[in-house]
């Protein structure tokens, strides 16, 4: 075994050989550092002289058709003439060779913009135009199979221990396990969301003993799992009811609290999670139903960065006088809810 491994890494070190002492030679000149990890050689992520946050979504490109002889010794100073890179990744196979594709990050959306319109189609090798363009970043997973005993919080408790970077857990009925449960997993990254990936598939995970398939969530499934959700509110439910615990409508009148202005519940729970520093609070409002007498069904979801977990559900709201689209009703409803669920009711 060992002669066979010592055969294979001289077998490994002859591939490409010269590109390779260019590259080792570029590293020395430059002082550039180099990780490899988990089969793609990384610079940056963030680079030596980075002061503040990462940088936002859509900074990144991907790189395609590249050489499999070429390496970072030509990409990076290409990739760095049009826009200051935050990080680089080449993916790598095992005899050092490159798979064809790389990632580019760049310290802005900007930059990514050029690099796209500048390097697409350029040529880094005689005969060799390479492809680039924007990186979908995907960052969320579904992991189907649950057991419908599995609560979120469980699931989160579970996830946050093996993986890192979980922003949000949403849980619904397999719509091909019958039983079942899927689970949508967002991340804070594409790269937090693929390392998740790849702990729970290729760790062969069984979360609480159930067997699970994990992939990313496609838009086919995203849809589906949004029409089956607004399905499965009941049509009975009339405004006035509720749903989950959760009251499914709030009278505008109803609303009181220390500002005067007309989205005063608003102002006030922003303010409010601004002092605890919970971060300023995100709303998703999708009308999903009109009544004839004038009532609207709002589907809703509310992330408080600071908080452990999102608020969502129903709200029926009817629009008035007031001059407010039945959007922003619609949040201010929401967010009188909150502040009660909260312990700082207004009312």
């Amino acid at each position: 075994i060992m002669e066979g491994a010592l055969e294979a890494q001289m077998w490994s070190d002859a591939v490409n050989q010269n590109n390779k002492t260019a590259l080792l030679a570029w590293v020395k000149e430059t002082g550039i550092q180099l990780v490899q990890v988990n089969g793609q050689r990384k610079y940056g992520g963030p680079p030596p002289d980075w002061i503040g946050e990462p940088p936002p979504s859509g900074s990144e490109v991907f790189i395609g058709k590249l050489p499999q002889d070429i390496y970072e010794n030509k990409l990076i100073p290409l990739f760095q003439s049009v826009g200051k890179l935050y990080e680089f990744r080449l993916m790598m196979t095992f005899s050092g060779l490159n798979r064809g594709f790389a990632y580019a990050k760049y310290s802005n959306r900007r930059s990514a913009q050029i690099a796209i319109a500048s390097l697409n189609n350029f040529e880094v090798q005689k005969g060799c135009p390479i492809m680039v363009c924007r990186s979908t970043e995907k960052c969320e997973l579904c992991v189907d199979g649950l057991s419908s005993s599995v609560e979120q919080g469980q699931l989160r408790t579970l996830l946050q221990e093996v993986t890192t970077g979980v922003l949000n857990i949403s849980l619904y009925p397999s719509p091909s396990r019958k039983g079942r449960q899927l689970a949508v997993l967002k991340y804070n990254s594409h790269r937090a969301a693929a390392m998740a990936k790849k702990t729970l598939v290729e760790g062969n995970l069984g979360l609480y003993g159930e067997e699970i398939e994990v992939d990313w969530l496609k838009l086919d499934m995203k849809q589906k799992l949004r029409a089956s959700s607004e399905r499965t509110f009941p049509a009975s439910l009339q405004p006035g009811g509720s749903e989950s615990g959760i009251p499914s409508q709030v009278p505008g009148d109803a609303m009181m609290c220390p500002f005067p202005q007309t989205l005063c519940v608003l102002d006030y729970l922003n303010a409010l999670c601004k002092k605890q520093r919970l971060g300023i609070p995100v709303f998703l409002t999708k009308c999903v139903q009109a009544n004839p007498d004038g009532w609207l069904r709002f589907w809703y979801q509310v992330v408080i960065p600071g908080y452990p977990s999102p608020f969502s559900g129903f709200m029926w709201i009817k629009p008035d006088k007031s001059g407010l689209s039945g959007h922003d009703k619609a949040k201010n409803a929401i967010a009188l809810q909150l502040l009660k669920t909260l312990g700082c009711p207004v009312v």
